[in-house]
């Protein structure tokens, strides 16, 4: 396994270009499923996860033609559903969380679509139930076979259009039951739908190849299926999980950082969060520039004086991704912040690794931190850590870069999965990085 060796305490400076959204291009490359004809997907991220689906697709039997850096073209004329089952599929289905979106458009061309229990990131309980129940309320038939943890939907007569009320407003859940209600016989109404910039992407590329959905952006989705899909040229959203970690690290390290291209209007509250903390960032144009903060940055109580309070929350809420991100920020604030996540109950597990650096952090539950800030007045120390998942692995990078000493991060393969050149796109704006 790699590993990354980082010196930090240095001052970074220029500009860095986010990548395509990851959690967008999962959903997006799974519907390619739903038509034979033609589809070109652009700004598709060079990340170890969807280059694991890219292939999935290829083995599936997708033509995929490489256009260019980040430009795919597929064709889905000639799909094995056979593969489906077969113990290669077993192995590598489960080993992507994203695996399961398949699911949905090959349920809904093909009548039937299997799964291995996905893998992915290690962060708590992660259900599969409103995926499932979603296809049941079409019409599909369920089962599950224990032994091995491997799930199956058949609908050999087709889906039909349903009302249904989702237990939780699951991004991928929503992806999924509305690429197999596009082409159910009729309508279907899909309220407490996720309605995040990626979901919205997904509607409008589904619609711009023939689907006939509205609401989008709203938590109540209409679809009238339709007979069948054609092809499409799709662009994918910057990533905003990545333009937050690059506020996170340029804040940490007191660095004049400008981000280009974000997409601001699909940011939500991610910029206001990050103010909340003290940080100063300027929107110029489509970019986000953020100054050295020589001086530090200060939280911002509430209204009443009591401690700031940071918590994720579904769309237009703040993304649980993040978490991870703002609450290494918070370890060199000039004040206290309440960390509470409330999705995933192993998540703030990286603490103890933070709290060798010298962060002073209360773990209060599996799911509360209370973060008292050091105000730059004691800098972190550099240490050697291991990568548990995405998110927490960028988190303990920045933490590492903005700490005194050389710090060695093991298991660099998780931070692979949804960074593309992390060392190389942080070197080009001067840190000192090398991968081993």
């Amino acid at each position: 396994m790699g590993i990354f060796k980082i010196e930090g305490g240095i001052r970074l400076k220029g500009e860095i270009m986010p990548q395509g959204a990851k959690n967008e291009a999962l959903q997006i490359l799974c519907a390619v499923l739903l038509t034979p004809e033609k589809v070109t997907i652009n700004n598709i991220p060079d990340i170890i996860d969807i280059n694991k689906l890219i292939t999935l697709l290829g083995n599936l039997g997708v033509k995929i033609q490489k256009n260019g850096s980040g430009s795919y073209t597929f064709q889905a004329d000639d799909v094995n559903v056979q593969y489906l089952e077969t113990e290669a599929f077993k192995q590598e289905g489960g080993s992507l969380r994203g695996s399961i979106m398949i699911v949905g458009p090959l349920l809904a061309r093909f009548g039937r679509g299997y799964i291995p229990k996905p893998g992915g990131d290690k962060i708590g309980r992660r259900r599969l139930d409103t995926h499932f129940e979603g296809f049941i309320n079409l019409g599909a038939k369920f089962r599950y076979n224990r032994e091995d943890h491997f799930y199956g939907v058949e609908a050999p007569d087709g889906l039909i259009g349903a009302d249904m009320l989702l237990d939780e407003a699951s991004v991928t859940g929503t992806a999924n039951i509305v690429m197999a209600a596009v082409l159910a016989k009729g309508k279907t109404t899909v309220y407490n739908a996720a309605c995040e910039p990626y979901l919205q992407q997904l509607c409008k590329m589904l619609n711009s190849m023939g689907a006939n959905i509205t609401g989008v952006g709203s938590n109540l989705l209409t679809i009238e299926g339709v007979p069948s899909l054609g092809g499409c040229e799709h662009r994918i959203l910057p990533d905003m999980i990545e333009i937050g970690s690059w506020i996170g690290l340029a804040a940490m390290t007191r660095s004049e950082i400008t981000i280009k291209d974000v997409s601001w209007e699909n940011l939500g509250v991610i910029p206001n969060t990050f103010r909340k903390l003290g940080i100063t960032l300027e929107r110029r144009g489509d970019d986000i520039y953020i100054p050295a903060h020589e001086d530090g940055y200060e939280v911002k109580t509430d209204i009443d004086g009591s401690i700031l309070t940071i918590s994720d929350a579904p769309w237009p809420g703040f993304t649980p991704d993040l978490l991870s991100i703002v609450l290494v920020v918070a370890t060199q604030a000039r004040g206290d912040v309440l960390i509470h996540q409330k999705m995933f109950e192993s998540r703030l597990f990286f603490v103890d690794k933070l709290i060798d650096m010298g962060a002073k952090i209360m773990l209060c539950d599996p799911h509360r931190a209370v973060v008292m800030g050091h105000d730059f007045k004691s800098q972190l120390k550099a240490t050697t850590m291991s990568s548990p998942d995405i998110r927490a692995g960028i988190s303990l990078l920045i933490a590492a870069l903005s700490a005194k000493g050389t710090s060695t991060i093991q298991n660099i393969e998780q931070i692979d999965r949804g960074y593309e050149r992390i060392d190389e796109r942080l070197r080009a704006i001067g840190a000192n990085i090398i991968r081993a």
